[in-house]
């Protein structure tokens, strides 16, 4: 059993890999009184006045208490985050960690900017960490990369993965969860899915195109693209992607 879940561990993609053992480490030591989340969540005073500037990465890596509702979101993050990675982002591994860093930069902005809005202030003042909207953009993601994959909801009803998101929102409604968590991730979602999908087939332009400086960061390897039946004594053709 432990080998099999090392195995698992091991074979998932780097950037996968990486922020489900920070969420794990970070949550863990906080039930454990290691870290205090006095010291993670979002607070802009601090971040301006006294420079506390690792508050914009560890609110994204703190997912409450160890309890159902943080193996729930465990299971998504696992799941959505590798099926991106080792799908719509094979061979990308730097434009995967550039829709993150632009998710996380647009559910901060989001949070800044409301916290400054009449009547929505105090609803936004009130949103600490934001690791669960930065989960559900994944799966608001996702499922407008696979929108006609037929998904079950806890064995009651079908339905095809473009619902995804509504599905599990209005699950949120159901058990009196906060739906300000799933709509931001929805909001950073959709902003990234038309910045990169829809309004480049629509202008011929790529506004989120990844800064060189962070391609630089990984290496990835050759996607090996498979040759057509007449072709099979061709040497196999390796591409990298080019923006």
């Amino acid at each position: 059993m432990a080998q099999a879940v090392e195995e698992w561990y091991k074979q998932m993609p780097i950037i996968t890999r990486s922020y489900l053992t920070a969420a794990v480490v970070t949550t863990v030591g906080c039930s454990l009184e290691i870290i205090s989340p006095h010291n993670l969540y979002l607070n802009p005073k601090l971040i301006v006045q006294q420079y506390e500037i690792w508050r914009l990465v560890t609110n994204f890596l703190y997912f409450r208490k160890m309890d159902l509702d943080f193996l729930f979101h465990m299971f998504f993050l696992a799941r959505y985050c590798k099926l991106l990675e080792e799908n719509s982002f094979r061979g990308r591994t730097a434009d995967f960690f550039f829709m993150l860093l632009f998710g996380a930069t647009v559910l901060t902005g989001i949070v800044l900017v409301g916290g400054m809005i009449p009547y929505f202030s105090e609803t936004f003042a009130n949103i600490l960490f934001l690791s669960n909207s930065l989960t559900f953009m994944m799966v608001y993601v996702w499922s407008k990369h696979n929108p006609f994959i037929h998904m079950s909801f806890l064995g009651l009803f079908t339905f095809t993965a473009a619902y995804l998101p509504w599905v599990l929102l209005g699950f949120s409604i159901l058990v009196g969860s906060s739906t300000w968590v799933d709509l931001l991730g929805m909001i950073a979602g959709h902003a990234y899915f038309f910045l990169e999908d829809v309004y480049p087939r629509m202008t011929g332009r790529r506004p989120l195109k990844t800064p060189s400086f962070i391609t630089a960061l990984f290496a990835d390897e050759d996607v090996v693209v498979a040759q057509p039946g007449n072709a099979r004594f061709a040497p196999p053709a390796q591409v990298r992607h080019q923006d």
